[in-house]
């Protein structure tokens, strides 16, 4: 597979992996691509459809780490922020990259950037709870009204576009779920995201992108970039032999 991505400050690569679409005599090799860490982490898994989910996360995480700045996947080292999230290892006066990892029933996600901070989420359009109520739970009022205006058929998927967004957005800032979804709101439109953020936060700093990977996901991407002007993001649906097969 050709490199698709060059480690300069201003890109973004967002790659994604249909687990579904993996051969059973793939996963091996896979699981290769992990550290023993991790490794050891995914032969705990009770079920298999979770296990495979975490080992292609972490492959696709790693191999597109490779594709950025070389080096053999399982090399890569990863230290754990204040709130648990992991931060890439680099040598002293290298580049910073950030990476996300995300994974769901069926779809496993990574984005990479070089510098500024990062988070992608993904959901599966199947699990379609009682969304109106989930959202009254979690959500900002504002949002919560948006839901209630939309029709019941499209409220599940609209539902998940929010979800995705907040869960991308406290994935960047580095606090995950510890931080309140209802502090923040989003508000969808047909060609735009407008985002009220925290205190403290100025929306003109974050960049978000929506995507339907598959037509069974959905998957949001937030970026605050480190440098000035539109970053350039390439978003590419990945395979296991793409992953396995690359140097």
């Amino acid at each position: 597979m050709r490199d698709a991505v060059e480690g300069t400050r201003g890109r973004v690569a967002v790659w994604w992996l249909a687990v579904e679409s993996v051969a059973e005599s793939q996963w091996p090799a896979l699981a290769a691509l992990l550290d023993e860490a991790e490794r050891e982490r995914a032969a705990r898994f009770h079920f298999e459809r979770d296990r495979h989910s975490y080992i292609a996360a972490h492959a696709l995480g790693r191999r597109l780490l490779s594709s950025w700045a070389g080096g053999a996947p399982q090399d890569w080292r990863f230290s754990v922020g204040e709130h648990g999230k992991p931060e890439v290892v680099v040598a002293e006066g290298a580049p910073l990259l950030r990476l996300n990892l995300s994974h769901t029933r069926g779809l496993a996600a990574a984005a990479l950037t070089e510098g500024g901070d990062i988070g992608i989420d993904v959901e599966w359009l199947d699990r379609k709870a009682a969304s109106l109520d989930l959202a009254q739970r979690f959500f900002a009022p504002a949002e919560c009204a948006q839901l209630a205006r939309i029709a019941p058929e499209q409220a599940g998927e609209a539902f998940l576009d929010f979800w995705t967004l907040k869960e991308a957005y406290v994935k960047a800032i580095g606090k995950g779920l510890a931080h309140a979804l209802d502090q923040f709101a989003f508000t969808l439109a047909p060609l735009a995201i407008h985002f009220e953020p925290t205190p403290g936060d100025d929306p003109a700093d974050w960049l978000f992108r929506q995507f339907r990977p598959t037509p069974r996901h959905v998957m949001a991407l937030a970026l605050r970039p480190s440098g000035a002007g539109q970053p350039e993001i390439e978003a590419v649906a990945r395979t296991a032999a793409d992953l396995i097969g690359s140097g």
